[in-house]
């Protein structure tokens, strides 16, 4: 498929997303979010992916809201239509089973806050803002910030942010737990894809069901989880990697997996 709001760049075992409308800050309209999808739908046909990096292009911003035009047009049904359908671009990338970094290397507001919610780990640049400053626009999140926020931050710090509709930095945003490192802007990708190629040198099999076992700890309660992950380890225990990262450390040498 030809992008024209995204570049899509294949590495030799990852993928990195870069949003593309620098101009508009790389605003999320209708067509980028299609894009988005379709390439996560590719992403997830292809075996040899085993992380993706988003990030957006430019200095200013990683994605700063929804596009206020588009929005702007919506009435009750419209608005409805408009919210499940970034939300469903959402929960794909937040359901991937191969982790999903996003690289935030300016502005997140609104959707692209919501959007960087959505992946596994968020790694910011020194220069980043977080903010759901949707109040200011008489609505509410649509993408799932309101649900996927206070699961990050705890429920007094999300309703703070959503409610005033205030920016936080991005040593604020690593206090409180809604990035994991913060890095210079010169440094941010070169640090995340020294991160992603870090977890796809280990066991892609084990990496892949411990997101699984992760991600279902969201929707089970504990006694549910817990017998969702023995059973998900006995599967594991049944895989070419694991015994040959057991038979490595066993032998002291280093492991070569074969994700299998």
């Amino acid at each position: 498929m030809e992008y024209t709001t995204i570049i899509f760049e294949m590495k030799a075992r990852y993928a990195i997303i870069t949003l593309n409308r620098p101009d508009k800050l790389n605003a999320l309209n209708r067509t980028m979010l299609e894009e988005i999808d379709n390439a996560f739908r590719q992403i997830e046909l292809d075996d040899n992916i085993k992380a993706v990096i988003i990030t957006g292009s430019g200095e200013k911003a990683f994605a700063a809201g929804a596009d206020i035009r588009e929005l702007n047009a919506c009435n009750k049904l419209s608005g409805k239509l408009f919210s499940e359908f970034g939300s469903t671009v959402m929960n794909r990338i937040a359901s991937m089973r191969i982790p999903v970094i996003a690289a935030v290397n300016g502005f997140a507001l609104g959707g692209g806050c919501e959007l960087a919610l959505s992946c596994h780990i968020r790694f910011a640049s020194e220069n980043a803002k977080f903010g759901q400053p949707e109040v200011n626009l008489g609505i509410i999140p649509g993408y799932g910030g309101t649900q996927r926020l206070p699961r990050l931050v705890g429920m007094p710090k999300a309703i703070e942010m959503i409610i005033t509709g205030n920016n936080i930095t991005a040593l604020e945003a690593e206090k409180i737990g809604l990035v994991n490192a913060v890095f210079p802007l010169s440094e941010l990708l070169s640090k995340t894809e020294d991160f992603v190629n870090l977890v796809i040198s280990k066991g892609n099999v084990a990496v892949s069901t411990a997101i699984d076992c992760i991600l279902a700890s969201q929707e089970l309660d504990l006694s549910e989880g817990l017998a969702y992950e023995s059973r998900i380890f006995g599967n594991v225990c049944g895989t070419e990697d694991f015994i040959e990262g057991t038979n490595a450390f066993l032998e002291k040498r280093k492991a070569n997996f074969n994700n299998r």
